[in-house]
C-alpha cells in the first residue's frame, strides 16, 4: 500500500529543516534558490507532490481561494473584454498571494445564493449586482471579507469602484457641446433582460446601482444645459453585447431627431458606430456618441468615452479580501474626448478621484 511522502521525509533527504521545505513551496522568497534545488531534487527523488492543502485547510480554516460573483452566466467574462479586465486584476493578486480564484455564476437563484455561500472559499469579489440582492445578506452572514464593484453599497461589504453620476455628467457634457437631441443606450435597469424604451426615464425606478447612476449623470448634464428630460429617449438593452447596441441604435435613430447618443459601455457604443456606419450617419456632424470604460477598440475607433482601470478595481478588491492590503484603493476616471464627438485634435482628458 502506497502512503504519502511526508514533508519531513523530504527535509530529511535534502538536508534541511522541515520548515525549510514549507518555505520552499509556501513562501519561496524566504529560503535561497540553492536551499530550493535540494528540496524539489528531493521531492522529485521521493514522489513528493507538494503540502496538502485540504489538510492545511482543516488545521488553519482557510481554503487558499477567493470567490468571484458574477451576475452573469460564465461566458460573459471571457466574452465581455471589460469583465476579462476585471478578472484579470483579480488573478494578478490571487498569483501574488498563491491562492486559487473560483468563479461562481449568480442568476439569483436560491440555489444559487446557498451554492456560492458553501463555497470553499476564504472571501469573495463580487461584480456589480442588484439593489437588495438578498445574496449580499448571504454572504454578509458567512463573515468572510466581501468586496463589491460598482455596488450597491451594503452593510458589511465593501466598495469600490468611480463616481459614475459625474462621470455621466462630464461625459454628457462633453458630447452635448454642439448637439442637444440626446437618447441613451443604457445598460440592463434589472435582473429580468426586458428592453424597453422610456422617455424621461426616471433613474430611482431602476435597480441596477451603475445603470442608475450613469443615467442620473446624464439627467444632471441635460437639465443644467436647459434640455427637457421627459423628451430624452432611453432604450434599454438586454445584455453587454455589441450587436445589442446596433440594435439599439437602429430604433432610436428612425425618426432623425436625435443627435447624440449616450452609451453606457464601449460594447454598446461600437455597436452604435456600426449601426451609422450601416446607415450613413455621419460622425460627429450628424451624431455624437460617448461610450464607458475605454477599452483598446474605442480608442482605436475614435470613441469618446469615460475611461477607468476595471484591473486596478480587480486586483485592489481582491488584494483587500486576501489580506495584502489594510484599505481599497481609490478609483480614478476621466473623460476621454475623441473624434465621435467632434474632437480631431487628439484626446483631452480629466482625471478624477474616489
Amino acid at each position: 500500500m502506497n502512503t504519502r511522502v511526508t514533508m519531513a521525509e523530504v527535509a530529511a533527504a535534502a538536508g534541511v529543516s522541515t520548515m525549510s521545505v514549507s518555505y520552499t513551496y509556501n513562501q519561496p522568497s524566504r529560503v535561497s534558490s540553492a536551499t530550493r534545488d535540494r528540496v524539489h531534487a528531493a521531492a522529485t527523488q521521493l514522489g513528493y507532490t507538494g503540502p496538502n492543502r485540504a489538510a492545511r485547510s482543516l488545521r488553519n480554516g482557510k481554503h487558499n481561494s477567493i470567490g468571484v460573483v458574477l451576475g452573469e452566466n460564465l461566458t460573459y467574462a471571457f466574452e465581455d473584454p471589460q469583465a476579462r479586465r476585471f478578472l484579470t486584476g483579480i488573478a494578478d493578486a490571487c498569483l501574488e498571494a498563491n491562492t486559487a480564484l473560483v468563479m461562481l455564476p449568480n442568476l439569483h437563484s436560491d440555489n444559487d445564493n446557498a451554492r456560492i455561500r458553501d463555497a470553499q472559499v476564504d472571501g469573495y469579489v463580487l461584480w456589480t449586482t442588484e439593489i437588495d440582492d438578498p445574496l449580499l445578506d448571504v454572504l454578509v452572514g458567512t463573515g468572510r471579507p466581501t468586496c463589491i464593484q460598482g455596488g450597491p453599497h451594503h452593510p458589511g461589504v465593501e466598495w469600490i469602484g468611480i463616481d459614475d453620476r459625474a462621470a455621466a455628467d462630464a461625459v454628457a457634457t462633453a458630447a452635448m457641446t454642439e448637439h442637444a437631441r440626446p437618447a441613451i443606450v443604457a445598460l440592463r435597469p434589472d435582473s429580468r433582460r426586458e428592453s424597453t424604451t422610456l422617455h424621461g426615464a426616471e433613474p430611482s425606478d431602476i435597480s441596477m446601482p451603475v445603470t442608475r447612476a450613469r443615467l442620473e449623470g446624464y439627467r444632471d448634464a441635460c437639465v443644467r444645459l436647459g434640455l427637457d428630460w421627459a423628451a430624452v429617449p432611453t432604450l434599454f438593452t438586454t445584455h453587454n453585447a455589441r450587436a445589442e447596441g446596433d440594435r439599439a441604435a437602429r430604433l432610436l435613430l428612425q425618426d432623425d431627431v436625435v443627435d447624440t447618443l449616450l452609451v453606457m459601455s464601449d460594447e454598446l457604443a461600437l455597436g452604435v458606430l456600426d449601426a451609422a456606419a450601416a446607415t450613413g450617419v455621419d460622425i460627429p456632424t450628424q451624431l455624437a456618441i460617448t461610450g464607458w470604460d475605454d477599452s483598446t477598440v474605442a480608442a482605436a475607433a475614435g470613441l469618446t468615452t469615460v475611461a477607468q482601470s476595471l484591473f486596478d478595481q480587480g486586483r485592489s478588491a481582491a488584494r483587500w479580501v486576501l489580506g495584502l492590503s489594510a484599505a481599497i484603493d481609490s478609483a480614478a476616471w476621466s473623460i476621454e474626448e475623441r473624434v465621435s464627438t467632434g474632437r480631431r485634435n487628439g484626446p483631452q482628458t480629466e482625471t478624477n478621484m474616489v
